[in-house]
């Protein structure tokens, strides 16, 4: 025994002096977190195994990034590290009395030791102290490592922090004294527009002189125009309310002086002053009515029967996330988001940065191969799905005792919304805005390759017809989302609505309770028929008969999209100012057909409004540089700035009208903020640098290759970087938003004017849109429970393998009511034939 004893003492300092030496060798990789170091000890980079999944979590001890033991291998091949702290927690139930009740109390028992690869040896802390002897500074390294990485939060605690929306709002120093003009401006409940560039979303109103103007523009290219902030700027006006955020309760008040959130103590007067009166507004709900609501979407009457399987993954709530998940889970079953993130998953995987944790297209991988995890759960064999991997995967850790706990998409959920003023929060957020967000970001990060959001992407044809000349305007644009109208006024029960409305006026004015409402059931065809029926436009200004009249606007298909998004506009404002949400029933078909409603574009016969052309100047021409250049009214540029439109379109503007006035240049600017050289340079006929010529200025050729690799002509894309200071990413957003106008380019490959005949040029190609018939069946709705997008709960139903199953945040169960009636969001898929 004693023999035996020294052989096993001698073999152990054996293995100490090998760590040691090991230690020594690795001692410049392994760092002590310092402030400001993200630390992802819970959870890995490419899955979601955690600290508690089976093998545990290995935190790098350089990088800090997480692993599960499926994937630490991978980064120790890739990057040469090799020592990582091994994390493992097993969770303990206890059971203590209280109150003599027996409650369960759930604890965890954690083990932490230094793993060195690649043959995995393990270092303790109780191993640590044995070696301190023999090379005390190496031990202090890693012992301060240790401590320092336990002690650290990690980043998704730090994130639950930074997104807390509790905040402290302190009073602005303008509140009590602020000035407001007496101007007679009454704002009306609901067709808000920003006064500069007409965008209908993201407003804010200057509580000084009533100004309805736009928001900032986000880092993504997406918000508003800053017209509200260039608005202060030019007037000193400090504070602004966002419009659709005005309840009894308060509203959303920023302080352009203070560039913070405020409060604002005399809001109800301020904003009685403009005509909103937020003190005497009562939200007028039924309880009965919305408890409904929430029972038959989450179909709470039925006893649904769990499932978990193929597809079938739930995703937890991270604090009203929910609209998130319900996204998601749609967009997983879409097969191009399948084929770009999940086929090649060892490739993306393989080619992540190094921090693939604030990488998109690796974040995209990592939930959509989570999600899909399930599947490889009930099969033995998986070496087909990616030949990487040497035995099945077995996703454990989704379940505990048999239930469902589903995924937490933390890191997701932080890469999507960092830099958003919404979704980077935790409050309820409107489930269109972030799925346009989300496909924003995926058009992004696709400037190359197979790009999955082209499955929503679609034209649309505006016609617009002069009605004194009858002459016509076609422009198209690109669009990802139907937005469905609700006339109210053709609900087929509208006898017993009008009876329960009298009822309540009733009970209002006897202060009896009111009673439940009954729910308006409208016709889908009638909203349909809202959609496609023409708009009337007052203020069209016709290039025609060179004068405002009036004409009219229809909106068509100019393609069909693979799969179809319909938006039901429920969210609107009553008289009162209080945002609501119509209470509506609508008989949503399962299968489509939108065949009618796609563009005939000009017809025989039919005339086309003229070009905008340069009119005769009332004023002579002076010659600059050989060229001749108008000599322009500066007062009418000066104000056309002051309203916010750069500085040469205002030059444009007034050149193009002759210098016949103010109400003359704006309408020429209104008319043509969509052209593709808006903000260009006033450039003459004539001029050397026409559009056309060949540019002075060097353009970076790795960028024009990036967009003409998207379908866009090398002309298309010269323009798109001349227009944006030579900004991909902003070019990328321009050209979009301006595809009419690139089809109308008229220049040859090269950027110079072509000496072929019009009939031989052909038209330069605009975004890639796919087509066929506009026949489409449904597949997926997401439904809104609550009186607003600001509050609330979503939740998703998906058709799979002809049975609907709901997505309730991670409870998944087979469906056997979907409510679709009462949706928000509808997904449809093309009929093939």
């Amino acid at each position: 025994m004693r023999a035996y004893l020294g052989l096993y003492g001698q073999t152990l300092a054996a293995d100490m002096t090998e760590v040691n030496e090991i230690l020594m060798s690795v001692l410049s990789t392994i760092r002590v977190p310092r402030p400001g170091d993200r630390v992802h000890k819970d959870e890995c980079a490419f899955s979601f195994a955690s600290p508690e999944s089976d093998g545990g979590l290995y935190v790098c001890m350089n990088s800090f990034l997480g692993f599960g033991s499926k994937y630490v291998e991978r980064h120790h091949v890739k990057t040469g590290q090799r020592a990582y702290l091994h994390i493992t927690r097993t969770r303990k139930t206890q059971v203590r009395i209280e109150g003599g009740f027996d409650v369960e109390q759930e604890q965890y028992e954690e083990e932490v030791k230094v793993v060195l690869f690649p043959d995995r040896q393990e270092v303790t802390s109780e191993d640590l102290q044995t070696l301190i002897g023999c090379v005390g500074v190496v031990l202090l390294q890693v012992s301060l490592s240790m401590a320092g990485l336990q002690a650290a939060d990690s980043v998704s605690h730090t994130l639950q922090v930074q997104q807390w929306d509790g905040e402290v709002r302190q009073e602005s120093k303008h509140a009590a004294e602020l000035k407001q003009l007496d101007n007679g401006i009454k704002i009306p409940p609901c067709g808000w527009k920003c006064e500069v560039c007409d965008l209908q979303e993201n407003l804010w109103m200057n509580l000084t002189d009533g100004k309805v103007l736009c928001g900032r523009r986000y880092f993504d290219g997406s918000g508003g125009n800053n017209h509200a902030l260039l608005h202060y700027q030019q007037t000193g006006y400090p504070l602004a309310v966002k419009l659709g955020t005005i309840t009894p309760d308060g509203a959303d008040v920023y302080s352009y002086d203070e560039d913070d959130m405020v409060l604002d103590s005399k809001l109800p007067e301020h904003l009685s002053h403009f005509g909103i009166d937020m003190m005497t507004m009562e939200k007028v709900l039924s309880l009965n009515q919305r408890v409904g609501e929430w029972e038959v979407i989450q179909e709470s009457g039925s006893t649904l029967r769990p499932l978990w399987g193929p597809g079938l993954t739930g995703m937890k709530n991270l604090g009203n996330s929910c609209y998130l998940n319900s996204v998601m889970q749609v967009l997983f079953t879409i097969p191009d988001f399948q084929t770009k993130y999940v086929s090649n998953i060892d490739k993306v995987f393989n080619e992540a940065p190094s921090d693939p944790t604030q990488d998109f297209k690796t974040q995209m991988s990592r939930l959509c191969l989570s999600h899909s995890l399930i599947v490889l759960v009930w099969n033995v064999t998986i070496f087909d799905f990616c030949s990487s991997f040497d035995k099945p995967i077995i996703n454990v850790y989704l379940f505990v005792q048999g239930d469902q706990v589903g995924i937490a998409p933390r890191m997701f959920k932080a890469l999507v919304g960092r830099g958003h003023p919404e979704f980077s929060t935790n409050r309820q957020q409107d489930a269109q805005e972030f799925l346009l967000h989300f496909i924003n970001m995926v058009e992004r990060n696709c400037l190359s390759g197979m790009n999955p959001s082209e499955a929503f992407r679609f034209l649309v044809e505006e016609k617009i017809v002069c009605q004194q000349s009858q002459k016509a305007k076609y422009t198209q644009r690109v669009d990802y989302i139907v937005q469905l109208p609700v006339p109210m006024d053709q609900a087929t029960n509208m006898e017993e609505l009008q009876e329960a409305e009298r009822r309540r006026e009733e009970a209002e004015s006897s202060g009896a309770p009111p009673s439940a409402a009954p729910r308006a059931q409208i016709p889908f065809a009638a909203c349909l028929a809202a959609l496609s029926e023409p708009e009337t436009l007052t203020d069209f200004w016709s290039s025609a008969v060179q004068a405002k009249t009036t004409a009219t606007k229809t909106t068509r298909f100019a393609s069909f999209p693979d799969h179809l998004v319909i938006q039901i506009k429920k969210f609107t404002f009553g008289l009162d100012w209080v945002p609501k949400k119509l209470d509506v029933s609508i008989d949503v078909p399962d299968t489509l057909d939108l065949s009618a409603l796609r563009a005939m574009g000009q017809q025989p016969g039919e005339e086309l409004l003229p070009e905008v052309a340069p009119l005769p100047l009332v004023t002579p021409d002076v010659k600059v540089k050989g060229i001749l250049a108008p000599v322009l009214d500066d007062s009418t540029v000066s104000q056309l700035c002051e309203m916010g439109f750069p500085l040469e379109a205002c030059r444009k503007a007034v050149y193009y009208t002759g210098n016949t006035g103010i109400d003359a240049a704006m309408n020429w600017v209104m008319g043509h903020m969509e052209d593709p050289d808006f903000s260009a340079p006033l450039v003459l006929p004539g001029s050397s640098s026409a559009p056309g010529t060949t540019p002075t200025e060097s353009l970076p050729e790795e960028h024009l290759v990036t967009i003409v690799s998207m379908g866009f002509s090398r002309d298309q894309a010269t323009r798109a970087l001349r227009a944006t200071n030579n900004v991909l990413e902003r070019a990328v957003d321009w050209i979009f938003s301006h595809l009419d106008d690139l089809e109308s380019m008229d220049v040859s490959e090269g950027g110079r004017s072509g000496g072929g005949s019009e009939a031989s040029r052909e038209p330069p190609p605009g975004p890639r849109v796919r087509d066929g018939t506009g026949k489409y069946e449904l597949f997926a709705f997401i439904s809104h429970m609550g009186t607003s997008t600001m509050c609330g709960h979503y939740v998703c139903h998906i058709k799979k393998d002809q049975q609907w199953v709901i997505f309730n945040d991670q409870k998944v169960c087979a469906s056997e009511k979907p409510p679709k009636d009462l949706g928000y969001l509808y997904f449809y898929r093309r009929v093939v034939e």
